[in-house]
């Protein structure tokens, strides 16, 4: 059973083509959880202004507001949404499990983030960067996720956990940012299976207008 329900929906700031805040969403759907999607003007810098500031002060999104509780930055969001909202299937049974869980938190925010979402920024933003060296980045670790997945359904083993919902999106948007993933049948199985599951939602292929 769910640990508590949300008797007010949840404010979620986000801009929707954000892997980041796609997480969230995906995560708020999974659990039945009401919300108000509050859509922030990331192009045109709304995320700077001082009034959104005073919601994160570094200026990122995504953001939820839940009551008075303010929650920022995405895996920590997911977090939280488990722990307060989710049955046990969110919450790892054991101190190795939860360590692993943050193993994959930390590759979310660091191989995902500077390989394939990084290319990604490039071609939907115009973000400057070497682009090679990130999508070198993004194949080295598909080969690395690719063989992880051919043991096992996701990353944690045989259920989704949120170490998917953290790195599912830029992954699964990876040719977005010319990168294939035609030579990684496992970890295209694997993005099947979490589109499979009940109450998935997609993120944008591209940014809306």
């Amino acid at each position: 059973m769910r640990v508590d329900r949300a008797k007010t929906p949840i404010r979620f700031h986000r801009f929707a083509p954000s892997g980041h805040c796609h997480r969230v969403e995906l995560l708020l759907s999974l659990l039945e959880l009401p919300v108000e999607i509050i859509d922030v003007d990331f192009l045109g810098g709304e995320h700077k202004t001082p009034r959104f500031l005073q919601l994160n002060s570094f200026g990122q999104v995504p953001v939820i507001e839940d009551g008075g509780v303010v929650v920022a930055d995405s895996n920590a969001i997911l977090v939280y949404l488990a722990t307060r909202y989710g049955d046990e299937r969110w919450t790892p049974a054991s101190p190795a499990l939860v360590a692993e869980q943050q193993r994959w938190f930390s590759v979310a925010a660091g191989q995902v983030a500077f390989g394939p979402a990084a290319a990604r920024a490039h071609f939907l933003f115009g973000r400057a960067l070497d682009l090679p060296a990130a999508q070198t980045r993004s194949h080295a670790l598909l080969r690395l996720l690719n063989a992880h997945l051919a043991e096992r359904a996701f990353l944690l083993g045989d259920a989704l956990s949120l170490a998917d919902v953290s790195n599912y999106a830029y992954i699964a948007r990876a040719p977005e940012g010319g990168v294939a993933l035609d030579e990684y049948p496992h970890v295209r199985n694997w993005l099947g299976r979490i589109e499979s599951t009940p109450r998935f939602v997609p993120m944008p292929m591209r940014p809306q207008a």
